[in-house]
């Protein structure tokens, strides 16, 4: 079973609150009143850059389309290849009910 290492009573709070978002207008205006709007646009270009390098796409095209810095790649990428698999689950999930 996997073990998270941020676990705690907040962050289990945190998680919760995640799973009782039903519509994309709840997740906005929690993510609104949660973060600032820079910490929101720098999860959604960690996002896309995930995205982007599942797809193949180097480092350079990432960094010109996104505008994310060599270490945000470079950070996501080693998520993608030694995380705890967060990234492949949701775009996994997102492929599967696009398809």
């Amino acid at each position: 079973m996997y073990e998270p290492k941020v676990r705690n009573e907040q962050t289990d709070l945190l998680m919760e609150s995640l799973l009782h978002l039903t519509t994309m207008e709840d997740a906005y205006r929690f993510f609104e009143d949660l973060c600032t709007i820079a910490e929101v646009k720098s999860m959604a270009q960690r996002i896309e850059v995930a995205t982007m390098l599942r797809n193949g796409v180097t480092y350079q095209e990432i960094a010109r389309v996104t505008g994310a810095s060599s270490a945000t790649i470079s950070r996501v990428n080693r998520a993608l290849l030694y995380g705890a698999d967060g990234y492949r689950r949701v775009l996994d999930s997102i492929e599967k009910n696009k398809g």
